[in-house]
């Protein structure tokens, strides 16, 4: 059964990170958004910040940090027509090797999951290229083969085209649980309607747990004329 957006991200009380890429109902505008949940007060202690070509992970409270190597990062980059949307440091691989002139795939074969063990949390990775009018949509999940972490599968989808009403979610986790079991399958198709970026962002973070959601962006991106409306929403203000 697909599912609106809003009601996707909350059929679990804990996704992990999730990528949402799609297009509106009228087919006009491209609808793009990332969100970060946390159970730990390390990884709750973060908020999203806007910058020029994308957004980075920064801790609300830094006397509070413990360790920042899998939380602090930019989760959205942005070269050459291409929004780059990550759970974590491989944005700034595919970033670089896109302005080098390899390709998304190429960057994450170099890449793994997360070594937190006994999680290994997925590394989930979009990207949507935008060329004459309408774009075409790139994922990629990398995850741990068996329940040591012995070796990795990458699995890849190449969507040429997204019709409009239509987008797809992926996210590191099928639902709560110790250890927390990782996303499988294809990424899941949901409907998005016609609305601007910040009633999206407001159906979203409404859509989340309550007790685990710390940040969202989304951003949408007309077709015709490539205005952005962006919109941030952070636990901690």
């Amino acid at each position: 059964m697909i599912q609106s957006a809003c009601k996707a991200v909350g059929a679990t009380t804990y996704p992990g990170r999730g990528i949402i890429v799609g297009k509106s109902a009228d087919g006009k505008r491209a609808v793009m958004a990332y969100f970060i949940m946390g159970r730990s007060e390390n990884s709750r202690n973060r908020i999203f910040v806007q910058e020029q070509n994308g957004i980075r992970t920064q801790a609300f409270d830094p006397s509070k940090m413990v360790d920042p190597s899998l939380i602090i990062y930019w989760p959205v980059r942005v070269i050459d027509g291409c929004f780059i949307i990550t759970n974590g440091d491989q944005t700034d691989d595919i970033y670089n090797y896109i302005g080098d002139g390899a390709t998304f795939a190429d960057a994450l074969r170099e890449r793994t999951f997360e070594p937190d063990a006994p999680n290994y949390t997925p590394r989930v990775s979009a990207m949507a290229t935008f060329v004459g009018g309408d774009f075409s949509l790139d994922m990629a999940i990398l995850r741990a083969g068996d329940a040591k972490g012995s070796f990795c599968h990458r699995v890849f989808w190449e969507y040429e085209q997204v019709e409009a009403g239509k987008g797809y979610f992926l996210h590191t986790y099928l639902s709560d649980g110790n250890p927390i079991p990782a996303f499988t399958g294809d990424p899941e198709t949901v409907t998005i309607g016609d609305c601007d970026a910040e009633h999206i962002a407001d159906a979203l973070w409404n859509g989340l747990n309550a007790d685990n959601r710390v940040s969202l962006w989304v951003c949408t991106r007309d077709l015709e004329t490539g205005r952005t409306e962006q919109k941030i929403v952070n636990r901690n203000h």
